[in-house]
């Protein structure tokens, strides 16, 4: 039993490599219609705030459960423990902080939050499952040069992410739902730098885990990520005459 589910976990790994090239493709040919990009009178849409706590929710949600409901023993050994932690401290500033400090959000579809929350419910289960339950690190893992790089990469990312965040969410006044071009930060050299922020943290999640999970969902963070990332740059130049040309993609210098 052990050794199929463990199967299965690598099995679901791989697939969301696939789901993340896939969608990055198909988001590239056919556009992906979400905040700014709404077309006006879609029905079924949810407030900014209800669909950021719905979508992120499970990836908090379902490593609790696993963690309290299931017998998980790897949980004993501190590389699991940081590890797991990495990941559940994320979404517990996305799904229970971060949607309610949005000002002005555009909503969202419903089928979107809907493909949003199972994902995160599969991801969810997924890495939480893996380190719980079948990851075997030596006690000394935390100090292996992967880790320590992976961690701190993971926090850089982070703490990027949300200073990034911030900076988006202050170019609104209260009650306004316009948008203007971001400065300060890596927002001098990327048009997306909370992207970049959010890829590096998970590549620094998946250097850290070592693993085929943590890498597999690094890569589909990259792939959507990426794509959205082109989507913005490309309406920055679009919509605003005066637009820093200089500015790249989402990864600094490079892309």
């Amino acid at each position: 039993m052990e050794l199929a589910e463990r199967f299965l976990l690598d099995a679901l790994a791989y697939l969301e490599c696939a789901l993340g090239v896939l969608l990055s493709v198909r988001f590239n040919t056919v556009g992906f219609p979400y905040g700014r990009y709404t077309l006006p009178g879609s029905a079924w849409q949810l407030k900014a705030t209800t669909a950021w706590v719905v979508q992120e929710l499970p990836s908090l949600v379902v490593p609790l459960f696993v963690c309290v409901a299931t017998a998980a023993e790897r949980l004993r050994r501190w590389p699991n423990c940081v590890l797991l932690a990495m990941f559940v401290v994320h979404y517990i500033h996305r799904s229970l902080i971060f949607p309610f400090l949005i000002q002005g959000g555009k909503p969202t579809a419903w089928h979107l939050c809907a493909m949003a929350f199972m994902f995160c419910t599969y991801n969810g289960y997924l890495q939480s499952r893996y380190l719980s339950h079948y990851a075997v690190y030596a006690d000394d893992w935390v100090t292996d040069p992967r880790f320590l790089a992976g961690f701190v990469l993971w926090l850089t990312g982070m703490l990027i992410n949300i200073h990034s965040d911030g900076i988006l969410r202050n170019l609104r006044q209260p009650g306004q739902t316009g948008y203007g071009i971001p400065r300060g930060g890596l927002f001098e050299y990327v048009s997306t730098a909370n992207y970049f922020g959010e890829v590096l943290e998970w590549c620094g999640y998946g250097l850290a885990s070592w693993s085929v999970q943590g890498a597999a969902f690094a890569m589909f963070s990259f792939c959507i990520l990426a794509c959205r990332a082109r989507h913005h740059h490309r309406w920055y130049l679009e919509k605003f005459e005066d637009y820093p040309k200089f500015r790249k993609i989402m990864i600094p210098f490079l892309f």
